[in-house]
């Protein structure tokens, strides 16, 4: 018996299900890999950041988040070279999916019509995913910008629903706005932690600070706002 049609699973109702050692016998996810492309690069390599977020409220199964991954890191690995970017996936598909099997061969007219509302046997997994939520984020360079909102628009079509691709404003990865990230930088407040940064701040005695890391300012006075109508002035 083949895979439903993702339809069947699409809207996203009820309680989570997740895999337990009450609920068994569940396949493994189709996608294994979270990361591709340069994912060990230092976070001043890539400082553009595009995502791909989801429009609706919906499930998302394991084979399109695989088959979106595939597509994109295609396109990328052609147009901007192995070791342009870093694509990570940023759902998990941790939903379990049921179904209720019945005869459907020649015969078996009696068989077919089960109980109505059966519970199911585990048939795969999904990822519960919200409006606005990101599924794919793509960080590379500056130059590679147009090539990586292509790879994400090709991706969009391995999805149900609608998606939107949003350009971030923040240095890769990083929670923090570009402009922040380069005045920090600037200031010695940043260390680098692998694709993400460590802020230091004025927290903790001075004795056990080094010489370098005190500052007159506290470090979480964003100059850049992070959203708000255009022409506002931020504090």
């Amino acid at each position: 018996m083949g895979r439903r049609p993702a339809r069947c699973y699409r809207q996203s109702k009820g309680k989570p299900y997740p895999k337990s050692r009450y609920c068994r016998g569940v396949p493994d996810p189709k996608i294994r890999i979270y990361d591709v492309g340069m994912k060990r690069a230092d976070v001043d390599q890539f400082p553009h950041c595009v995502h791909l977020a989801s429009w609706e409220k919906e499930n998302v199964s394991s084979e399109a988040l695989e088959a979106a991954r595939v597509a994109a890191n295609k396109y990328m690995v052609k147009n901007a070279g192995k070791e342009a970017f870093h694509l990570r996936v940023r759902v998990h598909p941790f939903h379990v999916l049921r179904i209720n099997k019945m005869l459907s061969c020649a015969g078996a007219d009696r068989l077919q019509t089960g109980m109505r509302g059966a519970f199911g046997k585990p048939i795969g997994t999904c990822a519960r995913v919200l409006i606005g939520q990101v599924l794919l984020s793509i960080r590379c360079k500056d130059s590679n910008a147009k090539t990586a909102q292509e790879a994400l628009r090709r991706a969009k079509f391995k999805f149900p629903g609608r998606q939107k691709i949003i350009v971030s404003r923040k240095w890769g990865f990083t929670p923090f706005m570009r402009e922040d990230f380069q005045m920090w930088r600037d200031q010695g407040r940043m260390v680098n932690d692998g694709v993400v940064v460590k802020l230091l701040d004025n927290h903790g005695p001075l004795a056990k600070r080094a010489s370098g890391h005190v500052f007159p300012h506290p470090s979480h006075v964003h100059l850049t706002p992070n959203h708000g109508a255009v022409g506002e002035e931020s504090e």
